[in-house]
């Protein structure tokens, strides 16, 4: 078992779950996707590992309580990325009008502005900010692009 598991095997195990040969297969598909998944697309990948839907549905809602897993809704649909390792103190996204996709954006000045904001929110408002998850709606790069074409 890599490192990886391993990590995520005593966080599971800590919370008293078992880590089952099912919540591997899915925790090694969310690891390793590039673009967010749905639990569907997650179940068409884990399926042929003897995984039912409904253990990726319980999976997933495990993985989010336990804090390993984001949940972010587009287009009334719930996708998941990893929370864990992520590395991002701030989670933007854009959800394509046109062809759906949800794109993350990362920019290391607007990581800045908003580590000062969080800091500023916090001290005004004596709280304590854990997370955040901003959607964007609009056009993708490619979207954009095609709609460029089609109006010349």
């Amino acid at each position: 078992m890599d490192k990886n598991l391993m990590y995520f095997k005593k966080i599971i195990e800590n919370s008293g779950y078992k880590f089952t040969r099912q919540k591997q297969y899915v925790l090694k598909t969310l690891i390793n996707a590039d673009i967010h998944l749905n639990a569907k697309e997650i179940y068409e990948i884990v399926k042929e590992d003897s995984v039912s839907l409904t253990t990726v549905y319980r999976t997933l809602k495990n993985f989010k309580e336990l804090g390993i897993i984001k949940e972010i809704n587009a287009n009334d649909t719930n996708y998941y990325e990893m929370k864990i390792f992520s590395g991002k103190p701030l989670n933007l996204h854009l959800t394509c009008n046109q062809c759906n996709s949800i794109i993350d954006i990362d920019s290391r000045s607007l990581n800045l502005e908003y580590l000062l904001l969080n800091n500023k929110l916090e001290k005004e408002n004596n709280l304590q900010i854990y997370d955040s998850n901003i959607m964007f709606i609009g056009l993708c790069s490619e979207c954009l692009e095609k709609l460029k074409w089609q109006e010349q």
